[in-house]
């Protein structure tokens, strides 16, 4: 399930549909199963003691049901908790009944209520900060900057200062008031820290260059550094290290004194009997193996008795102890000496030689433990909780004042593995992240752009402690893990928080602040569109372009992907709004309209119909057109309901999860899920093209269905090759007809590098063909008798696409 859907349909009442699968207490009780065995049985214990929290949690969801206290698919869950208050949220957006802001008292909150003299209590330290010096110590919070807030709760006090400062006593009041009720139960209080919260990091020395404005990082120096620090040996390595740094050597020292017996031949001859001094020599060989086995356990092919060492040393604790080698034994010794020295040569020799001077420089590498701590001693000198500009010198290879210290040999490389970790901490525009790979993935992008949001969101607030206390606020905010909607509920937006509504008055924007959030939109779409092609915006990303284009005041509606498990089959406005804007942009005959058989023409007269305006004139009449206007739009929606039904071929109401994936499916085919709104209202246009966007993407649709074929359940890895194929449609709708049929007559060819997906795609590929050709699909989304396909992702039965044999 998306955990992060924004807007869920409405459960109908227990009687007329059974509650959907993924907001039922079987799904719950399958969770508290599943973190109550981790608990028990994980080899982790820190794994253990999370899985032990987690299934507390889910007891407490459980509870709350059962009680009451909880409603699962609220935006105000917990029955006694404002929606405003952020709550305690389980993985599927379960509400365990907790605020993140209550709890014990934090450390920083008893040494404010030892600073103020006051008991260690929460109600105490709150009605001390609306005190005369407990404002003074909040207005030098502001004035330095020097706080953090880890939960938007904690900026509220804060806030209050601010407004009594500024002279908004009645909205001090009134904040205090929506507060007062909490305050025995939640921390409003900031966490001073020593950076200012204005750059999210630590003053930087004189020396140290500073980040580009706008510069992000994935983690923190100190994040890094504690990364690094927790780096141990691994087992198969230091035992292949030991392996090659000593039982090698030993074993050359073992086939060495039997040469001296036996000749490069191996032959023990019968009723010879060993020197005295051999004798002696092979006794301390023995010992010396002894001592070995003690010091060095991690290998074991040597203790076989079969190996060549172990008949070497076998052979050698007879002769040792005064007995001679039967015939079997005195063959195995040749057998093993003769087969040692034609695989490696004889000790000492220069095949030989050269082979154990290698292993021998392998095993002298410093262990990538090693590397990684002292790469974390170098960090040191950082500030820790900022990033770090040039990561180059920190991953240098090892110096002589560091080979003196550690006795790391200088020159030595610090390994990839250490470098993606000081990587990660790298500070630097987001564009530079993402197109050198420190940012991976669209999800991993969206972990990001909060912060970029946050300086384009608070731009508005005049007041440089004003806009520096709403940026924090707003990146505490975006932190707050989603809840579980249903009935198409919206989750709490920032500005329904009683500290951003108090200060709402003072945010202004202008045409420039609209204009730097509509680029800033522009360009966060373009570099997701442009590097992660064939990938579906993630919810957290949507949220975060709406939060801009909000702040633009561009209407440019953007859709969530919603979870197909507890859809109960209608849609919020901004999908037919959405769909609206696809057809201003797609119809006439696009590519895109003609291969997923859309009617844009009809769509695009219903969106117009749910957005028309209100009926009816002043006084009695304006209200009756504005419920006219409700009818009209409820009739739009449910009619473009419908239409995706009707599209998946799921005409019922109640649905499989699978069936309801298939009517969301149809939604995002008619929306373009956000590519038309994007382009036709944001404007954006990837810097290398339609046609190479469209390339770009038939690569992760090839990439995907080759993970497919191997993986053991592949309907995911379907379904996800089909929403990339849908964004390559897309794009080839954009082109010019000379440079679209240049990418039809390559795409063939680019699947053809790998025989399995060119045979699965060949009917999809005949498709595309056809429709660009003139042709359209019949009902069943087959054309040419069957050979040719219309590709799409969810189904109820069996995958045209599927590997062969079902797995």
């Amino acid at each position: 399930m998306n955990t992060h859907a924004d807007q869920q349909p409405p459960m109908p009442a227990p009687s007329a549909q059974p509650a959907p699968s993924g907001a039922s207490p079987c799904h719950v009780r399958r969770q508290l199963a599943r973190a109550f065995t981790t608990a028990l049985t994980h080899p982790d214990p820190a794994t253990r003691e999370r899985a032990g929290e987690r299934a507390r949690g889910w007891q407490d969801v459980l509870a709350g049901m059962a009680s009451g206290t909880l409603r699962i698919g609220s935006r105000t869950p917990v029955t006694e908790l404002p929606a405003w208050v952020t709550p305690e949220v389980l993985h599927g957006g379960f509400a365990t009944g907790s605020a993140r802001a209550g709890g014990p008292l934090r450390e920083f909150e008893r040494e404010a209520a030892h600073r103020a003299g006051v008991p260690a209590e929460r109600a105490a330290v709150f009605a001390h900060h609306l005190t005369e010096p407990g404002l003074a110590a909040l207005w030098e919070l502001l004035d330095s900057g020097r706080y953090e807030v880890g939960l938007p709760e904690e900026a509220a006090l804060l806030t209050v200062a601010w407004l009594v400062r500024a002279g908004e006593t009645d909205a001090a009041v009134g904040l205090v008031g929506s507060l007062r009720p909490f305050a025995d139960r939640l921390c409003f209080l900031p966490r001073p820290t020593g950076r200012p919260s204005a750059t999210g990091g630590a003053e930087r020395p004189a020396d140290l260059p500073v980040p580009e404005p706008g510069a992000v990082h994935r983690s923190t120096v100190g994040q890094a550094r504690e990364t690094l620090t927790a780096r141990g040996p691994k087992r198969a390595v230091e035992a292949q290290r030991e392996a090659l740094g000593v039982w090698r050597p030993f074993a050359d020292e073992l086939l060495r004194h039997w040469l001296e017996l036996t000749g490069p031949e191996g032959v023990v001859r019968p009723g010879v009997a060993p020197e005295g001094a051999w004798t002696a020599r092979g006794r301390a060989l023995l010992d010396r193996y002894e001592r070995l086995l003690a010091a060095h356990p991690l290998t074991g092919r040597h203790r076989r008795p079969g190996s060549n060492e172990g008949i070497l040393r076998g052979a050698l604790a007879e002769l040792v102890s005064g007995r001679e080698l039967d015939a079997r034994r005195a063959g195995l010794v040749r057998v093993a000496v003769t087969g040692m020295v034609r695989k490696r040569g004889l000790p000492g020799s220069e095949r030989h030689a050269a082979l154990r001077g290698g292993q021998a420089a392998r095993a002298a590498l410093p262990a990538h433990h090693t590397l990684a701590h002292l790469v974390a001693e170098r960090l040191a000198g950082l500030p820790q909780e900022a990033g770090v500009v040039d990561a180059a010198p920190f991953v240098a290879p090892v110096t002589a004042a560091e080979e003196r210290r550690t006795g790391v040999p200088e020159g030595a490389e610090v390994p990839p593995s250490v470098r993606r970790v000081v990587d990660g901490a790298r500070s630097a525009p987001l564009g530079v992240l993402v197109a050198s790979g420190i940012v991976p993935s669209a999800e991993a992008m969206a972990e990001l752009v909060p912060r970029l949001v946050a300086a384009e969101r608070t731009a508005v607030y005049r007041d440089p402690e004003l806009r520096v206390l709403m940026a924090a606020n707003y990146r505490a905010f975006r932190n707050r893990r989603s809840l579980l909607l249903l009935h198409l509920a919206r989750q709490v937006a920032p500005e329904e928080l009683p500290w951003v509504r108090a200060v709402s008055g003072h945010a202004r924007g202008d045409a420039t602040t609209r204009g730097s959030a509509a680029a800033a939109a522009r360009t966060l779409a373009e570099t997701a569109v442009e590097h992660f092609p064939g990938t579906l915006l993630p919810n957290p990303l949507v949220r975060e372009l709406g939060a801009l284009l909000d702040a633009s005041g561009l209407d440019a509606p953007l859709t969530e992907e919603l979870a197909a498990d507890i859809f109960m089959g209608r849609f919020s406005g901004k999908f037919l709004a959405s769909a609206g804007i696809a057809a201003e942009l797609l119809g006439g005959g696009s590519l895109y309209e003609r291969y997923y058989g859309i009617d844009y023409a009809e769509l695009g007269a219903l969106a117009a119909r749910r957005a028309g305006p209100f009926p009816g004139g002043d006084g009695r009449g304006r209200g009756t057109g504005r419920r006219e206007a409700r009818r009209q739009e409820a009739d739009a929606l449910a009619e473009f309901a419908r239409l995706c039904r009707t599209r998946a071929g799921r005409p019922g109401g109640h649905d499989s999860v699978a069936g309801n994936g298939m009517v969301i499916e149809q939604a995002q085919i008619l929306t373009t899920h956000n590519l038309a709104t994007l382009v036709r209202r944001v404007g954006i246009a990837p810097e290398p093209g339609w046609a190479e966007a469209a390339r770009r993407c038939f690569g992760t649709v090839c990439r995907l269905t080759e993970r497919a074929r191997r993986a053991p359940y592949p309907l995911r890895g379907l379904k996800d090759a089909a929403y990339a194929w849908r964004q390559m449609v897309f794009h080839l709708s954009l082109c010019g007809e000379a440079e679209r049929d240049r990418v039809l007559e390559w795409l063939p060819a680019r699947a053809a590098r790998r025989a399995p997906v060119a045979s699965r795609l060949a009917p999809a590929l005949l498709g595309l063909r056809h429709v660009a050709e003139g042709g359209l699909f019949d009902a069943e989304g087959t054309a040419r008798a069957g050979r040719a396909r219309r590709l799409t992702g969810w189904t109820v039965s069996e995958h045209w696409l599927r590997p062969d044999p079902w797995k």
